[in-house]
């Protein structure tokens, strides 16, 4: 088992390494040229910058039982094909039971958004302590749950 993180600007990749670590799970961060990352527990690749080049390798590299880290919808729906786990960085699980719903709903709010000739969205809110806690909990659990299988 190995874990692949979709590193470009994801604020879990400390807890990430924490955990693995913890357990002896080797990871792997893929980011672009635009997001130079170094690790000293991690592999780094460095993928060109170009459109969903980080996405293709992560899911070119993941294989069944591995566990991707990432907030796109869609890499988490290529990993699950894959039958590797996934998880976004707000702790949820993607699963089989919730990602057509989880894509459809993406899809349904693109819509609106180009509906309404609005092209700026608000970002994200403040990630909390809690919010890294709340992963933290959720990823060991989903480690421990991939390593037992």
């Amino acid at each position: 088992m190995q874990i692949f993180v979709d590193a470009d600007a994801c604020p879990v990749v400390g807890i990430v390494e924490n955990i693995a670590q913890k357990h002896n799970v080797p990871v792997t961060l893929l980011c672009d040229t635009n997001h130079i990352l170094s690790s000293d527990y991690s592999e780094v690749i460095i993928v060109g910058a170009g459109a969903d080049a980080v996405d293709y390798k992560l899911i070119s590299m993941c294989h069944k039982g591995d566990i991707v880290v990432s907030q796109d919808y869609g890499v988490a729906a290529m990993a699950l094909g894959k039958g590797a786990y996934a998880i976004h960085q707000s702790s949820k699980w993607y699963t089989n039971e919730n990602i057509d719903r989880m894509l459809m709903e993406r899809h349904l709010n693109k819509k609106v958004r180009q509906g309404s000739h609005k092209n700026h969205m608000k970002g994200p809110r403040k990630r909390t302590d809690e919010d890294d806690e709340r992963f933290a909990k959720s990823f060991e659990k989903l480690v421990l749950m991939a390593l037992e299988r």
